[in-house]
């Protein structure tokens, strides 16, 4: 007899896309609004929150037998969907392994394990053959990545990571406390000072506005902006916890990185 959940309701985006990677999309009956991957969840699912609110009574009434969601700041909906009786299973996974794990996890949870650690060997496979690519450079740009303009917020640690293996040099490498963003608030002068070969901006749910960076003070000393290297990634790629991250995340860093190196190893 299998127990595994039949009504799922995904919080957050990353559970969705790996419900349908792993062919249960059958068993999501609701989403987050901001939901873009894959793109058919939002014509199929319900939308019944954003990410620090959520429509309990909606929730309530497509009666699922587990709400999953990510991170302590949702810990208000997960504590109002208890008190009514709701399962919920809340991810604070920070970390390109806890991704993993989380993807594996998830797989056990709806009876497809096998699936899941198919998906994540794919993913480490060819994480590993970037890797290996990048540790060869002789020269590897510096980069920061600015996940929030006012106050200034650097990356969570699945980003800093994923910077190092895509093959670049993490200027603020997430600190041991850096799980909550208010942990990785910097003033603008730093940046100057670690003055980076590439900036990448992904602005949490924001769309990114280079003038807003650019008019910062002193700003136009920094080598990635006198060299227009200022790109932006989206945030439903690098700033979810999931497939997106480790799979096209990762892809758009490395051939930027890898772009910077073949015009810069002469000067190694």
């Amino acid at each position: 007899m299998k127990f595994s959940p039949k009504r799922i309701v995904c919080l957050t985006e990353e559970t969705t896309e790996t419900l349908y990677l792993l062919g249960e999309q059958d068993r999501i009956v609701g989403i987050s609004g901001f939901t873009v991957r894959p793109k058919q969840a939002r014509k199929e699912k319900p939308k019944v929150s954003a990410f620090i609110d959520a429509k309990i009574d909606k929730i309530l009434d497509l009666k699922p037998d587990l709400v999953i969601g990510f991170s302590d700041i949702q810990a208000n909906i997960a504590k109002t969907l208890i008190e009514n009786g709701v399962n919920v299973w809340i991810n604070n996974h920070r970390s390109v392994e806890d991704i993993f794990r989380m993807i594996i996890q998830l797989g056990v949870l709806v009876d497809q394990k096998d699936k899941a650690l198919e998906l994540v060997h794919k993913y480490k496979v060819r994480m590993d053959e970037i890797h290996a690519i990048s540790t060869s450079w002789t020269v590897k740009p510096k980069v920061y990545f600015e996940e929030w303009y006012d106050p200034i917020i650097t990356g969570i640690q699945w980003v800093s990571e994923l910077i190092g293996l895509a093959g670049g040099i993490d200027v603020f490498p997430t600190p041991e406390n850096g799980a909550l963003a208010k942990n990785r608030i910097i003033k603008a002068k730093k940046v100057i000072e670690a003055n980076p070969d590439i900036i990448l901006a992904s602005w949490c749910g924001k769309k990114f506005k280079k003038k807003k960076m650019l008019n910062r003070k002193n700003w136009e000393e920094i080598t990635a902006i006198k060299h227009d290297a200022v790109y932006e990634i989206d945030s439903s790629i690098i700033l979810q916890p999931g497939p997106a991250s480790i799979s096209e995340g990762i892809e758009i860093m490395h051939k930027i990185f890898e772009s910077w190196q073949r015009e810069n190893k002469g000067d190694a």
